[in-house]
């Protein structure tokens, strides 16, 4: 299930680690300085929930404690973390297409089916998306942007999600490479 640019423009290598670690170091100080948060994500996957729960079922969703305050707040492209995410989404499709690197494809079908790889990325989905609801944060809003401003849970949540994620990909028969 692979479909390729319709240009067929070369495919270009990725960056070295060094320097895309550089620029998202550079994304990080200016987001800082522009918008005056750090990054993050599932602050917009939060705001989507209330969002829909308010289309859904409008009494109940005002009436919860978490996601109530969210409904008065406006409407969720209200919120800075809802352009940044569609920002980030948009800047993936347009760097993918002039990389030669734009595909519809699944990951990891081939040794675990295309279904059994869905229900895995399913899975890791939801799992990741509850740690980061019990961490109050995700990896870049935890971990980049806590780190950036030295905290210590930003230190621990770093040390932590990568011990786990070599844990998994051992376990998973994956291996780290």
């Amino acid at each position: 299930m692979e479909i390729s640019n319709s240009c067929e423009l070369p495919q270009r290598p990725y960056w070295p680690a060094w320097r895309a670690g550089l620029a998202l170091g550079v994304v990080l100080l200016l987001t800082f300085v522009l918008t005056g948060h750090g990054l993050g994500a599932t602050g917009f996957t939060t705001r989507l929930t209330a969002w829909l729960g308010d289309l859904a079922a409008p009494q109940w969703t005002l009436a919860n404690d978490y996601l109530g305050p969210m409904i008065e707040d406006g409407s969720v492209l209200s919120s800075w973390i809802t352009w940044q995410v569609i920002g980030v989404f948009l800047g993936a499709l347009v760097s993918a297409f002039f990389a030669g690197r734009m595909a519809w494809r699944i990951e990891g079908a081939a040794s675990a089916g295309r279904i059994g790889r869905l229900l895995k990325a399913l899975a890791g989905g939801i799992l990741a998306g509850i740690g980061a609801r019990i961490a109050a944060g995700c990896t870049s809003g935890v971990g980049l942007s806590g780190a950036a401003v030295l905290s210590v849970a930003g230190f621990v949540f770093l040390g932590a999600f990568f011990a786990a994620g070599l844990v998994a990909a051992r376990l998973s028969g994956g291996g780290v490479k």
